[in-house]
């Protein structure tokens, strides 16, 4: 509970010691790994029993979680009540409510219930003030909104473990909808399915989620289907034949997008549907049924389950995001996914995977998904190559106008990006924090900036 971590890092600080928070386990950033460079002894403060719900105010919808509740385990006990957080990010099977505050997570589902820092009232947070009669830093006052200068929670979302330990989350919460229904739209490529995207986002008639994969992602997601019936062969060779022939659409160019309506009301769902196809169907659009989304919106999380599998087969694979504006899209997937396959080549690996898609939609612009994996079977340091590639992906996507992350964080990974992503101005900030919230550098996990040093 909130107390004990209290004691934790009183006793970290009294023998010297680093603290690094530990929550799901689910970063792709290397946030939860522990820095090379520290001699201290360092202590790795497991969350996962800190997995009460506290408190649910129904009239308010608000409830206050513990950090280390899991995000499946969360949802589960909130339907129980007829109620939802609406906060379903790729990893919400495995990562947790501390960790989404603590990296500024986003969900498939944040064009009905907003993004982690939307959804959040007030966080909980142990700081490394050991000296101090309270430690904690918390918000005095449980309202939706105040304008009492800086708002502090926004220091601590995205903070990576640096600055402290979250231990309890206010958060919004919603009733369950009434009506869910799943829907897709076939593109003649994906210029056509961004633009339709876009359009779509002017609009602000976003559905609940609405996700575009490119062709490479559809063709991966195609040999994903179960093996048809003889009926259910027919019928797709039929569907196959319609696309290709009669809508002239090229097998290798098409995409995709995935759709999730809710609402408390068939008629509501109905609206959403209208508007979101005929959009579509301005861009040549056409739709392309119920299963197809479902099953689209549910390979995201199979997704994990399928790179864990082909570590058997000597397959690596990763994913990394950024945030673009829509003039910048399309030109930043073609140029990141062009670098990507010519470092492939200089490195010998024939066979490789590099696809995209739009994950999340906003008015200035889109969240882009990269998914990355080759065969590593004749390579000498595979998880080294893997970064190395990485690392000159995210140089690319800024290069095109990209952000550093969009919801995965900073980490080690990209921390010597950091800098220039924030300014000189935004570090002296950030390490002014640091050292008024941590002053023995009790958090020296290393994430955001590299330069924070041990104490020793």
């Amino acid at each position: 509970c909130h107390e004990d971590v209290v004691k934790v890092i009183k006793l970290c600080a009294r023998y010297g010691s680093v603290c690094i928070p530990f929550g799901g386990g689910t970063s792709v950033s290397g946030a939860a790994s522990c820095p090379k460079n520290e001699r201290r002894t360092i202590i790795l403060l497991d969350t996962s029993q800190m997995n009460r719900i506290l408190w649910i105010d129904r009239e308010n919808l608000i409830a206050c979680c513990e950090a280390g509740i899991i995000g499946q385990d969360l949802e589960k006990q909130l339907r129980l009540q007829g109620l939802t957080s609406g906060h379903e990010p790729d990893s919400y099977e495995f990562s947790s409510l501390g960790g989404w505050v603590a990296t500024r997570a986003s969900g498939m589902k944040k064009n009905r219930y907003g993004n982690i820092e939307d959804l959040v009232v007030r966080v909980r947070m142990v700081t490394g003030r050991t000296e101090d009669p309270d430690i904690t830093l918390e918000r005095g006052i449980l309202v939706p909104r105040a304008s009492c200068g800086p708002d502090f929670d926004h220091m601590i979302l995205g903070s990576e473990g640096t600055l402290g330990v979250v231990t309890e989350v206010v958060m919004k919460i919603r009733p369950l909808p009434n009506v869910v229904k799943y829907g897709s739209i076939v593109f003649p490529n994906f210029q056509a399915g961004v633009s339709a995207m876009h359009e779509v986002a002017k609009n602000r008639c976003q559905p609940t989620s609405i996700r575009l994969m490119d062709n490479e992602q559809f063709q991966f997601g195609q040999m994903l289907r179960p093996k048809p019936s003889w009926g259910g062969l027919i019928l797709q060779g039929l569907k196959q034949a319609y696309i290709t022939r009669i809508k002239r659409f090229k097998w290798d160019q098409i995409c995709v997008a995935t759709l999730l309506f809710e609402g408390s009301s068939a008629a509501e769902v109905a609206a959403q549907e209208q508007k979101i196809y005929n959009i579509a169907k301005k861009h040549n659009g056409v739709p392309a049924g119920e299963t197809n989304g479902e099953r689209g919106y549910l390979l995201t999380f199979v997704i994990a389950y399928i790179r864990d599998l082909g570590l058997e087969y000597y397959v690596l694979a990763e994913s990394f995001e950024t945030s673009v504006s829509w003039n910048r899209a399309l030109s930043l997937c073609r140029n990141v996914k062009s670098r990507v396959i010519r470092e492939y080549y200089s490195r010998g690996i024939e066979r490789y995977l590099i696809s995209c898609r739009i994950t999340q939609t906003y008015d200035a612009g889109c969240c882009v998904y990269f998914y990355m994996a080759f065969n590593y079977k004749n390579l000498l340091n595979p998880i080294d190559t893997y970064e190395t590639i990485e690392h000159i992906a995210r140089q690319e996507i800024l290069a095109n106008g990209g952000s550093l992350s969009h919801h995965h964080g900073v980490g080690k990974l990209r921390s010597c990006f950091y800098a220039d992503a924030v300014g000189k101005a935004g570090v002296s900030l950030y390490r002014a924090a640091k050292a008024h919230l941590d002053p023995h550098n009790i958090f020296a996990a290393g994430n955001l900036d590299s330069q924070c040093l041990s104490k020793l």
